[in-house]
């Protein structure tokens, strides 16, 4: 079972009418077949961005079954405790959590829809990878339903 950070943007995309693939890796999660990772500072992004209605006014869920949702999401996902900083390192500050939780996770990748800003770190992890929900899907197959 693939081990994997997933970026907010994954989550709400996957929370939204066509969420395609980030909805796909999300089931996965539910269904156990990959392991999501959470540490501090991804979980109080997750309840920012969720806590934005407008963000969410194309969803196809109501507020509660978001939030049954994330509380499922919330139920699979491993705690992982970050002792270190890997800084400076990513071009934008505010993702470097997510790399600093995939080491600290030993995850086999990070799903995110910002490829262009997470893959270009200075430091580089050589176990890890950088993927697109779609790329997530073909690199660790998850079963259907």
């Amino acid at each position: 079972m693939a081990t994997v950070v997933l970026d907010t943007n994954v989550l709400v995309s996957a929370l939204l009418r066509g969420g395609g693939a980030g909805r796909a890796v999300l089931r996965a999660c539910l269904r156990g077949q990959y392991q999501p990772v959470l540490g501090p500072a991804l979980l109080a992004e997750y309840e920012d961005v969720l806590g934005r209605p407008k963000l969410f006014a194309d969803s196809a869920l109501s507020a509660r079954e978001r939030e049954e949702l994330f509380d499922g999401l919330m139920s699979c996902c491993r705690w992982v405790e970050v002792f270190y900083a890997w800084r400076p390192n990513l071009p934008d500050e505010s993702d470097n959590h997510l790399i600093e939780l995939a080491v600290a996770a030993q995850a086999d990748a990070i799903v995110t829809r910002n490829l262009r800003d997470v893959a270009r770190g200075e430091l580089k992890f050589p176990m890890l990878r950088v993927l697109t929900p779609e790329q997530c899907l073909e690199a660790f197959p998850s079963c259907p339903p």
